[in-house]
């Protein structure tokens, strides 16, 4: 059988895009190609859970665009499917006066961004929404929510399935060749017997798996932490590397999840793509602190004991890695001091809530982000897509993904030509 479409890699944004797929084009032949024995193994299974509000993002930006309709698409969507989820509000929060000030720059962002119900808070009215948090200024985001992106993701590949789509699990990809297919009626009755040469004839991939060889007229890589690799594999230069961080977090003892009510953020670095440690409320009940963001040895790194030679070398060796390190040092050393000593990461939980203790806190899950450095060293802010010539390469989805993996779909849907979806 030869498909119209395969998909590599069974997280969010990969199921996103076949279910709508199958959706719009019912005759669509997918199949999605997951390395793992199931779905959302990896960054989708290991987030925060958190539907972001799209506030921080650069005005204009894809990232701003797809995730402000994807936080109110997620919504919608978990309601109708009985997904658990809550939009529950966060406060970032600003602990000094510099900090105080970026958030007029926040405000102006989220407003350019179409968010509504923004608002600035001085100490009693922070209090009002988070009686322990600590900071001098907040900004309120009643926009932002949280669910459960593992189920979310199972819910896309049980629609994508109920709509044609096959979904091939423990289906590492390990290579690709090239083929041509003959198209369903491209043969008139006795051309082949005859010995005739079909006057169409499509070219098509056939991608080679660990569960055997799937023949596709087209390949979308959402191969995630392994996407730029996909494409070199496929013959194409990504012209970046992904780097893994590896982001911890801390459970908040059951007694004291009093001090948190919602979501509890820090003024991000605008320099800097990560977040900072802030708190969160699961949807599960449960409080954790974190992520802190340290280098992984390992691009499925969970824990300082995952290495792997190979794939450290690879990062070490990159030239844009090199780069970015002599520019970010003093930050990733900061980020590894945290990581490894206990106090540090409980002092900064202590700026946005001074009363967590530390023993509040025990050792939590771990995440890994795959970020996209380019070979200057400057770390891909945006969505990027790289489309090539039966390949279409998903090279830079870091968070927002999840929230905005509805309208991300879209986006993918919108560059696969009209030949492979007409």
């Amino acid at each position: 059988m030869t498909y119209d479409i395969a998909v590599i890699g069974g997280g969010i944004v990969g199921l996103s895009f076949a279910m709508q797929a199958t959706e719009r084009f019912p005759g669509l032949r997918i199949v999605v190609l997951e390395k793992e024995a199931g779905v959302a193994r990896h960054q989708t299974g290991h987030n925060s859970g958190v539907i972001h509000s799209g506030v921080y993002y650069k005005a204009g930006s894809l990232k701003a665009r797809l995730c402000v309709a994807g936080a109110r698409e997620m919504v919608e969507f978990c309601s109708r499917h009985g997904i658990p989820h809550a939009v529950c509000g966060k406060l970032i929060v600003a602990t000094n006066s510099e900090e105080a000030a970026r958030l007029d720059d926040l405000l102006a962002r989220g407003v350019a961004n179409g968010l509504e119900g923004l608002r600035l808070l001085e100490p009693e009215a922070m209090r009002q929404i988070e009686p322990h948090v600590g900071g001098v200024r907040a900004l309120l985001v009643p926009s932002t929510g949280i669910t459960d992106y593992s189920a979310v993701t199972a819910k896309y590949a049980e629609i994508a399935v109920e709509h044609g789509a096959e979904v091939k699990t423990n289906a590492g990809v390990v290579g690709f060749d090239r083929t041509s297919v003959v198209k369903s009626g491209d043969l008139k009755s006795g051309d082949a017997k005859s010995g005739a040469r079909p006057d169409a004839v499509g070219n098509a991939v056939v991608v080679r798996t660990r569960a055997g060889d799937f023949t596709a007229r087209y390949v979308v890589n959402c191969a995630g932490l392994y996407s730029d690799r996909v494409a070199r594999m496929a013959g194409d230069d990504p012209q970046m590397m992904l780097v893994p961080f590896r982001g911890e977090y801390y459970d908040l003892a059951a007694a004291r999840q009093e001090l948190v009510r919602g979501l509890i953020y820090p003024v991000p670095d605008p320099q800097y793509p990560f977040l900072g440690v802030h708190f969160t409320r699961r949807i599960q009940g449960n409080v954790d602190a974190g992520p802190n963001a340290v280098l992984a040895f390992r691009r499925e790194g969970y824990g300082w004991r995952d290495f792997d030679l190979g794939e450290a070398m690879e990062v070490f060796m990159d030239a844009g890695f090199r780069a970015m390190a002599r520019r970010h040092w003093k930050n990733g050393l900061s980020e590894f001091r945290r990581s490894l000593r206990k106090r540090d990461f409980v002092r900064s939980c202590q700026r946005l809530v001074p009363e967590v203790r530390m023993e509040d806190m025990t050792p939590g899950g771990s995440g890994v982000r795959a970020q996209a450095v380019e070979a200057d060293g400057a770390l891909v802010d945006d969505f990027r897509f790289v489309a090539r010539e039966r390949f279409l390469h998903v090279l830079n989805v870091p968070s927002p993904a999840a929230t905005a993996s509805l309208p991300i779909g879209r986006e993918i849907l919108k560059m696969v030509p009209a030949e492979i979806t007409g």
